[in-house]
């Protein structure tokens, strides 16, 4: 089976159980050849609020837990 992990910035924890993540990816313009950093938020499922803002993580795509939530909290990276 395919598992896709990401590597992101938690930028909010304000919900219960849930962190939103940033991921930056640099792609490159189709016209211009110039490299963009794109970023997309992604909500994780934190399952012991033990994330805090800035902290480094590895999120894995999972099946849907609610609405938005895709994807679930592998590890802490780095700690801020």
């Amino acid at each position: 089976m395919y598992t896709k992990y990401t590597i992101g910035t938690v930028v909010s924890n304000k919900m219960h159980k849930t962190i939103t993540v940033a991921v930056k990816n640099k792609v490159s313009h189709a016209k211009y050849k110039k490299i963009i950093t794109k970023t997309n938020k992604y909500y994780a499922h934190d399952e012991n609020n033990e994330c805090k803002i800035g902290d480094i993580v590895k999120i894995k795509l999972h099946k849907p837990i609610s609405k938005k939530k895709r994807w679930i909290l592998i590890q802490k990276i780095i700690e801020k």
